[in-house]
């Protein structure tokens, strides 16, 4: 997951607006978002070779993402996998603080992440190159550095997200779509420098990636309103513009 963009708490429908592309090499086996056999109350995709996932919630109202965060100066090619965070919280009982103070304690074996967690009464985030943080009300950004560093992408996906949250329902998911499929490309100037080399700094630039053999490959649009009706869709992609399936999910959330 390479952009998650979201607004919490501050729309007077909706507990949480999030829109999120995961990018990644069109190679990767992944399995589409379900309902997962193994554990039923678990919506989320999956990584088919390390079993992982990168963006999930549960019918209980738990929720959970993850990017990476970018140093290739610090890759390690044995650390174990990222998205096994996600689904440990997403199948665990742990609260979203509790988890990440647990995790903390060995998150340095892994190679660098931002990982946000929540249920229906809080939402937090955590980086292994950073710290736990509870997120009061607020619209935010999160790529492949810390929360909210003002990358091209980061700043222009925050101000799309902003117009578009006077809308709701279906006008609102068209609006959350095309802010995931914008393929503008910032000044060079502007390209963050994170030791990749400038044509793949350049490649990762827009919201919407597309290359040869690696790029945006879902696209993902979580509605949790205040209600508790939960709203997913995913959109899945594998090196064209116009995705090859959707997927829609709508359930209710388990009171507490």
């Amino acid at each position: 997951m390479c952009l998650i963009l979201f607004a919490y708490n501050i729309h007077p429908s909706y507990r949480l607006i999030l829109a999120a592309n995961r990018d990644e090499f069109y190679d990767r086996p992944t399995a589409a978002a379900d309902f997962w056999k193994s554990h039923p109350d678990v919506l989320a995709g999956r990584d088919l070779k390390e079993k992982g996932t990168w963006l999930g919630i549960t019918t209980g109202g738990k929720f959970a993402a993850i990017t990476n965060y970018r140093d290739p100066l610090s890759w390690m090619p044995n650390a174990p996998s990222r998205g096994k965070l996600v689904s440990a919280y997403l199948t665990g009982l742990t609260r979203p603080g509790k988890y990440l103070e647990k995790i903390s304690k060995d998150a340095m074996l892994f190679n660098g992440f931002n990982l946000l967690a929540g249920d229906q009464d809080e939402l937090l985030v955590y980086s292994n190159r950073g710290h736990i943080q509870k997120l009061p009300a607020g619209i935010y950004g999160l790529s492949n550095h810390l929360l909210d560093t003002p990358w091209p992408k980061v700043s222009r996906g925050k101000k799309l997200l902003k117009q578009a949250l006077h809308l709701k329902g279906k006008e609102l998911e068209e609006a959350l779509f095309a802010l995931l499929a914008d393929r503008r490309l910032p000044p060079e100037r502007q390209l963050p420098q994170t030791g990749m080399g400038p044509e793949w700094e350049k490649l990762l630039s827009p919201i919407f990636i597309k290359s040869p053999v690696y790029g945006t490959r879902s696209s993902t649009i979580l509605l949790i309103a205040k209600n508790r009706r939960v709203k997913l869709v995913e959109k899945v992609f594998n090196g064209e513009t116009l995705p090859w399936l959707t997927s829609r999910f709508s359930f209710l959330e388990r009171a507490k």
